[in-house]
């Protein structure tokens, strides 16, 4: 295959994550398909005009990302899950669990940090209270088909959740549970987006590498009554997720 390749080192991020970007640009670009076999290490690299360190590093990088497989002694293979993506409408408020359901995807959560504290200054200014208030605090990991996909946080102030309403049976999602149980009634979520480069605490919480891009969604769950539920903050893997956009033409 003849790759067009263009200057590796022309922007100022580094070598192996401009590397690792271009890898998974020509598989999404389809010049390589889900299950096919990469080139050896020393063609590749020389296809790419880069060292074999510097591409070790980028296939290091898009292994742990679940992008690429390598098999000890037989080579390296686009994963035959990769494309495989969770499509969702952001105007639709939908758990990842109902996402991966609906396209016969596997979910599963990492260890997951559940603890009842007082508010942080910035809790309470989200929720809108002026005094100190005591909330439930959950960060999780979350897996699509064993693959790093998210790492979500959800406070809430304890009148609607407590830690004993997390049973044996919570996968990742706060919002099905809200759901389930009925009340406060939900109405609507406030959301803003951002792309952010993983700092090292989430490369770690994720196993990817730092300065991976994140989509970030910083949201609040409103109640029927206008009253703020849930504060999150989610980071979401790239590669797994697609999200878009309806936008009505006004006249």
């Amino acid at each position: 295959m003849t790759l067009n390749m263009r200057p590796l080192k022309a922007i100022k991020i580094s070598l192996p994550n401009q590397t690792s970007q271009y890898i998974r640009e020509l598989i999404e670009n389809g010049d390589y398909q889900p299950g096919q076999q990469l080139p050896p290490e020393a063609d590749f690299a020389r296809q790419l005009g880069i060292s074999r360190p510097t591409l070790r590093e980028a296939l290091h990088s898009l292994e742990l990302e679940g992008v690429i497989t390598c098999r000890h002694g037989v080579g390296t293979f686009v994963s035959p899950s990769y494309g495989k993506r969770l499509e969702n409408g952001l105007e639709v408020l939908e758990s990842i669990e109902r996402m991966a359901s609906r396209n016969g995807l596997k979910v599963s959560m990492g260890e997951a940090s559940i603890e009842e504290r007082p508010a942080t200054i910035n809790e309470q200014i989200e929720f809108g209270s002026e005094t100190a208030l005591q909330v439930l605090s959950v960060a999780r990991a979350i897996y699509v088909d064993e693959k790093p996909a998210a790492y979500l946080k959800d406070v809430l102030p304890l009148e609607f959740l407590r830690k004993e309403d997390l049973r044996e049976s919570f996968h990742g999602s706060i919002l099905d549970i809200l759901i389930n149980l009925g009340q406060p009634p939900l109405a609507y979520s406030m959301t803003k987006l951002a792309s952010v480069a993983a700092d090292p605490k989430l490369a770690e919480l994720l196993g990817i590498t730092r300065h991976t891009p994140l989509m970030r969604l910083e949201a609040r769950l409103f109640s029927r009554a206008n009253q703020v539920v849930d504060y999150s903050i989610s980071h979401f893997v790239p590669g797994t997720f697609d999200f878009h956009v309806v936008r009505r033409i006004v006249l």
